[in-house]
Order: structure tokens, then C-alpha cells, then sequence
């Protein structure tokens, strides 16, 4: 069994964007997004992922996550069975220290909302925090992907 643990931030302004070393175009959509586990569907670039995760702790910064590389054709065509609501983004990676931030820059109904997600190998890891780095959302479900497909951020 595979956990994740993340940390979620707003960001203050985009000056990430002069520290990032790669940008990645994603499309994803939820072929289930019940509370206990989502099961997404995403293409990133030329590639397609099948994902499981479960329910998050009360701390919202780990849960269980399982992730297989599948056929971008494939993904494309599971599209057509996800719940209504598809999340397209950019997402720069951004190296600090010994860390990476995946900051992902909505498009769409969600243009406007900037996320950034560390991953940690503990609850309890130590990170620097850049500049632009604004409040923490972790566990806060309405800046979850599932969340943002059903009430997207301009309804808000």
C-alpha cells in the first residue's frame, strides 16, 4: 500500500513561474469522486494514469494512493465515462531545497485558482516555505481536484 502526504498552499502572486524548471499540461476527470475514494483519469502531456485514492486522515495530509501508467488513447476514451466537471491545469514543478513544489495553475472554470502541493515523507517533515507561498488549504476539501470538478472555483 502506497501513502500520500502532502502539504496544500495558495499562492501569494506567480513569481513561481521564474523558478520553475518544468511545465506539464494536464487533463483529468473523476470516473468516481465519493468522500471515502476517487478514482481519476488523467492525461499529463503524452501520457495516461489511472488513479485510486482513499479517504484522507483527519490532518488531511496523508492518505492511500495507487497510480498505474496506462494507454493515453485509452485515458482519452475513459474521459467519456467520468462525472461531469473534466479539470484542465498547468502544473509547474518547482525545486526548493530538497523538495519539490508541484504548483498547478487551473484552466477553464477554474482559471484564476493557483494550488501549491508539497509531498513529504512524514506528517511532520520539515520544509522551507518560498515567498510566494501563501495560506495552507490542506484538508480543506473545496480545493480538492474531486471538489473543484462539481464547484468549480468561479462559482465561488
Amino acid at each position: 500500500m502506497s501513502l500520500e502526504i502532502e502539504r496544500k498552499f495558495l499562492l501569494k502572486n506567480t513569481d513561481f513561474k521564474q523558478e520553475a524548471y518544468k511545465r506539464e499540461y494536464i487533463k483529468q476527470g473523476f470516473l468516481n469522486s465519493d468522500k471515502e475514494r476517487t478514482v481519476r483519469i488523467r492525461v499529463k502531456d503524452d501520457f495516461g494514469f489511472l488513479t485510486i485514492k482513499g479517504k484522507s486522515t483527519i490532518s488531511g495530509t496523508t492518505r492511500f494512493e495507487w497510480e498505474k501508467e496506462i494507454d493515453k488513447k485509452e485515458a482519452e476514451e475513459l474521459f467519456n465515462l467520468c462525472e461531469k466537471g473534466i479539470i484542465e491545469k498547468y502544473r509547474y514543478l518547482v525545486k526548493n531545497d530538497r523538495h519539490i513544489y508541484e504548483v498547478d495553475e487551473f484552466l477553464g472554470e477554474n482559471k484564476g485558482l493557483l494550488v501549491a502541493e508539497i509531498e513529504l515523507s512524514s506528517e511532520n517533515e520539515a520544509f522551507n516555505k518560498p515567498e510566494w507561498i501563501g495560506k495552507e488549504v490542506t484538508g480543506d476539501i473545496k480545493y480538492y481536484n474531486s471538489n473543484l470538478s462539481r464547484f468549480p472555483f468561479i462559482e465561488w
